[in-house]
């Protein structure tokens, strides 16, 4: 007989379903939205649900000097409308990880306190925490119990980093909607303005940086993603809201407080004022 792993999320599938991210995503009687087919054999042309649901956008991870570095920017979007000007995007997951949610805001959030609780249940019960392989691949399946809801539209994709105590070495990890688990080296993207932001990391990523140069190097490119990219938001002076940042090193999971975060904005947008398009990247010859 196999032992089961202990499961918070198997547990609340057990007694109460009806709480889990992808039974919410579920229509009575199993009808597909767009796309689907009705009982009977009918195309569906219904609307689709999560079209017009506030979206969280982009969010961005890199890897630095024994760590990691998680930044997300603060817009969600409905349809061509702004949502939400001052969103959270980048969450606690335990002691050393973290991860920033892209799409439906609101399943998004479920997944996040579903995941938190489900390692910290992990833990209760085994007297440790789970590895950081076991993390990500944890969180894979909870992914993937949201199928039915992201055929719907209702689709959440994380980016999930963590800290690795037994090589003192900062990981990231990207999905895909059927809650594929694909470990990215370096830094990665994810979100609408991801294809901008990750063009601004290749520029301005060197292995070994720093906490501070990484960040730096994170709101730089969350700029850029906003610059380009209308659901993304770039910082704001006025409502003083900017970007959220966090990092995870051998001293655990450290969100920067906002005074620190507008300390990085700022520096990013004066940057800017001399040179719009960013800094450049030094060319070295190969010679």
């Amino acid at each position: 007989m196999v032992a089961r792993v202990p499961s918070f999320t198997d547990f609340l599938a057990s007694y109460a379903p009806d709480l889990l991210p992808g039974f919410r995503g579920s229509l009575p009687g199993g009808l597909m939205m767009r796309g689907g087919m009705l009982p009977g054999g009918g195309p569906d042309v219904g609307a689709e649900p999560g079209k017009n649901l506030p979206h969280a956008t982009t969010i961005v991870a890199a890897t630095c000097e024994h760590g990691v570095v998680l930044a997300g920017d603060r817009r969600s979007t409905a349809g061509n409308m702004i949502a939400k000007r001052d969103v959270e995007k980048v969450f606690r997951s335990d002691e050393f990880s973290a991860m920033g949610i892209a799409g439906v805001a609101s399943v998004g959030i479920e997944f996040v306190r579903l995941f938190q609780v489900e390692l910290e249940h992990y833990e209760k019960l085994e007297g440790r925490s789970l590895s950081l392989d076991g993390k990500a691949n944890r969180l894979a399946t909870m992914i993937r119990g949201n199928i039915g809801g992201a055929l719907q539209g209702l689709a959440v994709v994380p980016l999930f980093a963590g800290y690795e105590e037994e090589t003192g070495n900062g990981r990231i990890f990207s999905y895909d909607v059927a809650g594929g688990p694909y470990e990215e080296h370096r830094f990665h993207a994810i979100g609408s303005g991801s294809v901008f932001a990750k063009s601004a990391l290749k520029k301005l990523y060197s292995d070994d940086m720093t906490v501070s140069d990484t960040v730096l190097a994170c709101v730089q490119a969350l700029y850029d993603a906003a610059d380009d990219d209308s659901a993304t938001g770039g910082p704001d002076l006025t409502r003083r809201i900017f970007p959220v940042v966090a990092s995870i090193t051998d001293d655990g999971f450290r969100r920067l407080p906002d005074t620190e975060s507008a300390d990085y904005a700022q520096q990013v947008v004066e940057s800017r004022m001399r040179s719009p398009d960013g800094p450049l990247a030094p060319l070295r010859s190969a010679r």
